[in-house]
């Protein structure tokens, strides 16, 4: 656990960054600051409803809570993807006000999502950064309104490949210490007041690899930009789909794992079973999570079918799965 002295915590409207500025993260200039405080305030809190017969319903549960980030005049959101995922419902908190709000886009490829409030939030929208130009131990100010409004400072401490076991991978992740509890959506700022990254999970090793050091894992902003215009057009980007199995996966030393596979998905129609060992994919072998996404959206586009290799209770079994777009297998209460 962080020490309370350690959180940096602050809350509340205007006191929010106040003792922040002590700390050294806050820019000198009065113009600065404020534009770091009006960053602050465009953080929105964010529940989500779940459509009852979602498939991430057991997994990520009916009721969701988390933050976003006004980007825009018009009230768009932007938050991570998964607090979003097949939602049916959508409220949106602001300072003193609460609206409801509808799903514009979501792209399981960067894990980010963009919501519309349907009412006024009274807030100004937050500036876009470049995560990508951040040196490592940039302090940094995680801003969540899960709950409250809560600023802590937190350092940037490593910039790496991180690969999710929900066929997910990011190639240029941001890992931030201490750890924040309500990172969901959170808002990553820079001391000029952008937004650089967007709060997406608590990890165990975030200052490298393998090496316990608990902390918070961001998706960089940076992924916003080439699809921006997709997404608010279309919904979804217009490059085609990746192919996607259904599995869920872990790595062991050298070697790839499976958890459990979605139901009713490719892998489980092709007899893909939990605790099956994943040798090769094409012919090739694979020994990361990483390597196996990339051979496998390498092979062309969803609905191409995917020869695996798996070692399980069976002995050694070939199977051919065909894939599918992932986004065809979700179940939305969907506007969009």
């Amino acid at each position: 656990m962080v020490p309370e002295a350690g959180r940096r915590k602050v809350a509340g409207g205007l006191a929010l960054l106040g003792g922040l500025a002590l700390a050294g993260l806050l820019p000198r200039t009065r113009a600065a600051r404020a534009g770091v405080r009006e960053t602050a305030r465009a953080v929105v809190g964010l529940r989500a409803e779940i459509h009852p017969e979602a498939r991430s319903l057991a997994t990520l549960g009916r009721e969701r809570i988390g933050s976003g980030v006004a980007i825009d005049a018009a009230g768009l959101v932007l938050t991570i993807g998964y607090l979003v995922l097949e939602a049916s419902g959508i409220e949106l908190r602001a300072e003193g006000r609460a609206v409801p709000g509808e799903v514009v886009a979501y792209d399981g490829e960067s894990g980010l999502a963009l919501v519309r409030a349907k009412g006024a939030l009274g807030v100004q929208p937050a500036p876009l950064g470049r995560a990508a130009e951040l040196p490592l131990g940039t302090p940094l100010l995680v801003v969540s309104r899960a709950t409250r409004l809560d600023g802590r400072q937190v350092s940037l401490v490593d910039r790496r490949e991180f690969a999710g076991y929900w066929e997910y991978l990011c190639e240029e992740a941001l890992f931030t210490r201490p750890p924040h509890p309500e990172f969901a959506g959170a808002a990553l700022v820079e001391a000029g007041g952008t937004v650089v990254g967007i709060g997406s999970l608590f990890v165990s090793d975030a200052a490298a690899r393998g090496v316990e050091s608990p902390g918070n894992m961001f998706v960089p902003v940076d992924l916003l930009r080439p699809i921006l215009a997709d997404l608010l057009a279309f919904g979804r980007r217009q490059t085609p789909p990746r192919p996607w199995l259904g599995l869920f996966l872990r790595e062991e030393g050298a070697m790839v794992r499976v958890v459990r596979v979605a139901e009713g998905g490719p892998a489980e129609r092709a007899g893909v079973r939990a605790g099956d060992l994943v040798i090769a994919l094409a012919g090739e072998r694979v020994g990361s999570l990483a390597e196996l996404y990339r051979r496998l959206w390498n092979q062309g586009p969803a609905g191409i079918d995917v020869t695996l290799d798996l070692h399980g209770e069976r002995g050694l079994r070939r199977v051919i799965v065909t894939s599918m777009d992932r986004d065809r297998w979700l179940r939305w209460g969907r506007t969009f």
